[in-house]
């Protein structure tokens, strides 16, 4: 048994490689493409196409990321077909590999691909996105989000603080930086307006800062005390990873730097329902391998004619594209109805894993 084991998953993981190797390298030729509209167009000059090379190399493990659960699925599909069809899947079974052999030694494989989706996930994809993006911004001279940048909001005692900052730098200092202070009433007591921030442990440090203080008076007239200081210190629990996440997509964070930002969220008052649907979307994610593999078992079980496991083949490639899909759908609803965040996450998973099991009884049980 072992044998029959180490063999269906040797020729499972040579088929998902070769399936993932194809994919990848036909996002690398898009996105190369796609990238060359910036080649010497940059407004910093010697963005050349190493850089887009480059650029578009370290976005590969973002796409090895997505891609991986439905890779595994055509894969596993292909391999299980393929044996059903040369009737090896027939004398697997005449030597003792039962129904719930075959799903137990399938559910083993899918556990070392869900090991390995979440490791790409959680640390190479974050970590070479962050340095892609940091190559584009070298390119663009800064990396912002909209028209007027990133708006965060922190509570620090019985005052308020709405933080804009317009644009992250090549070096990683922020730029454009706008704080605003409000006090207990809702009433706006100081304003700071700095061009340049850099991040220190538990404070910013703003650069050539503008600090405006309104100081009411029991008249109706106000008084701005307006100073300009070259650097001022200002404190903050606003990380580095917080204003990254305002700027950059949260589907590129890590899952406790979600987990973080979602905290900084509720703790300030602000919706965090979009993260909270992202941070269940990168805990799911990766178990969506598991349901691949049982949703490919039941190939195994199939009569196949001469030239029929191509359409087979298809209809699983058709599978997989639904669930993608299903799983974005049901982000998009879940954050616009409200809904459970972790349900609408795990939701595409458990349908998906209900018709495989059901299938496969149905052809196990029945036939």
């Amino acid at each position: 048994m072992k044998t029959i084991r180490k063999l269906v998953h040797r020729e499972v993981i040579g088929a998902v490689a070769f399936v993932t190797f194809g994919f990848l390298a036909l996002f690398f030729f898009f996105d190369l493409v796609d990238e060359l509209r910036w080649v010497n167009r940059s407004a910093t000059p010697g963005y050349d196409i190493s850089f887009a090379v480059l650029y578009v190399a370290l976005s590969i493990p973002s796409h090895l990321y997505e891609l991986l659960p439905i890779t595994v699925l055509i894969g596993t599909i292909f391999v299980m077909a393929r044996l059903a069809q040369s009737s090896e899947f027939t004398i697997m079974r005449t030597s003792g590999l039962g129904p719930g052999r075959a799903l137990r030694a399938l559910l083993t494989l899918g556990l070392g691909f869900v090991l390995v989706t979440f490791a790409v996930g959680d640390y190479l994809a974050p970590l070479s996105d962050k340095a892609a993006q940091l190559v584009k911004a070298r390119a663009q001279g800064r990396l912002s989000t909209g028209a007027t940048g990133a708006w965060l909001k922190e509570r620090q005692g019985d005052h308020s603080f709405a933080v804009n900052v317009r644009a992250l730098g090549a070096d990683g200092h922020m730029q454009g930086v706008r704080i605003f202070e409000f006090d207990a009433q809702g009433r706006l007591a100081a304003q700071i307006h700095a061009p340049s921030a850099r991040f220190g442990e538990g404070r910013w440090t703003l650069q050539q800062a503008r600090h405006s203080v309104f100081a009411a008076q029991d008249s109706q007239e106000a008084h701005i005390l307006e100073k300009t200081l070259s650097e001022l210190p200002w404190n903050t629990t606003i990380s580095a990873d917080m204003v990254a996440a305002a700027v950059l997509k949260p589907d590129r964070m890590a899952t406790i730097d979600l987990f973080q930002y979602i905290s900084h969220l509720k703790d300030n008052g602000q919706s965090a329902q979009r993260y909270e649907i992202e941070f269940w979307r990168k805990v799911f994610y990766p178990l969506s391998c598991l349901v691949m593999v049982v949703l490919a078992l039941p190939f195994a079980y199939l009569h196949f004619r001469s030239g029929s496991i191509a359409g087979y083949v298809f209809g699983g490639v058709m599978a997989g594209i639904s669930f993608f899909l299903l799983n974005n759908l049901f982000g998009f609803a879940g954050n616009l109805q409200n809904w459970s965040p972790w349900l609408t996450a795990a939701a595409p998973g458990i349908i998906y894993s209900l018709a495989s099991l059901a299938a496969f009884g149905w052809l196990v049980l029945r036939r």
